[in-house]
């Protein structure tokens, strides 16, 4: 799935005129609130990221109240972003979120947030086949599906909506991916019922995704661990009629992976 630049969401934020920078990374003490702005600003344009952020937590601090106070905010938001400090560029969001609940780019806020989440999630994502899933945290995944969700409901005709939702597709599918992935570790173990309870746990919150198929083939395999062949083939009926083709199943009957039990068929 191709997703939109950030570039191009920047650009409808950062569109100030080039102004003249300060070689300077430290700003000095005694600049005035509009010159520590254009030197933010020259930053910016420049793709110097670092000294934005420092000429930017310099105008917030100094001039909290100030005229270029809210810009600069959201401003700081980006440049945290660009120099991949996620954590700094969720809290910027969060708080101009808190602090100005009604301000019209606020949805910006809300967009960078989830961003900045998705991106410090990469490395679950991308290495999701790779990590023992008995050690893998996808909590700053989870973070971004709930971040982009929550700018979706409030704004559903903002600029970065549809981007939101392309991303909440994949993250859907990535986090009940994981969750299989944890019951087939379950069912190796001999954790049936946990494994039972995550297959009805995508079921329940990823109803449209593609892991709902494997979720009852998890269900099936779980309820043959314990023994109670009668609900296995009531989830078996199920899984037949809605994925006959599924990799665990030859025709009417049902083969484990994991567990040590007998073939189930459905006519039995």
């Amino acid at each position: 799935m191709r997703l939109p630049s950030l570039g191009t969401f920047g650009a409808l934020l950062l569109s100030g005129a080039l102004l003249a920078g300060c070689a300077s990374n430290e700003p000095a003490p005694d600049l005035q609130e509009q010159e520590l702005y254009q030197q933010a600003q020259s930053a910016l344009d420049a793709g110097r990221y670092s000294t934005a952020v420092t000429r930017l937590e310099a105008l917030d601090t100094r001039y909290p109240f100030g005229r270029y106070a809210e810009q600069a905010q959201l401003e700081l938001i980006y440049a945290y972003y660009q120099t991949e400090d996620w954590e700094q560029a969720r809290a910027a969001a969060s708080r101009f979120i808190r602090l100005h609940p009604d301000h019209a780019q606020v949805d910006y806020a809300y967009y960078m947030r989830g961003l900045a989440a998705y991106q410090a999630g990469r490395f679950s994502l991308e290495g999701l086949e790779l990590i023992d899933i008995s050690k893998r945290d996808l909590g700053a995944t989870r973070d971004a599906n709930v971040d982009f969700g929550e700018l979706v409901r409030r704004f559903p005709d903002s600029p970065y909506a549809a981007d939101a939702r392309q991303r909440i597709v994949y993250l859907r599918n990535v986090l009940s991916r994981h969750e299989l992935q944890v019951a087939d570790f379950y069912l190796r173990k001999g954790a049936y019922l946990a494994a039972i309870n995550r297959g009805e746990w995508v079921l329940q919150h990823y109803p449209q995704t593609p892991a709902t198929r494997d979720a009852l083939a998890v269900m099936v395999e779980g309820y043959l661990g314990l023994d109670m062949r009668d609900r296995a083939r009531t989830v078996l009926q199920t899984l037949i009629k809605n994925d006959p083709d599924n990799a665990r199943l030859d025709g009417n009957t049902f083969e484990p992976e994991h567990v040590d039990a007998e073939s189930l068929t459905l006519n039995d």
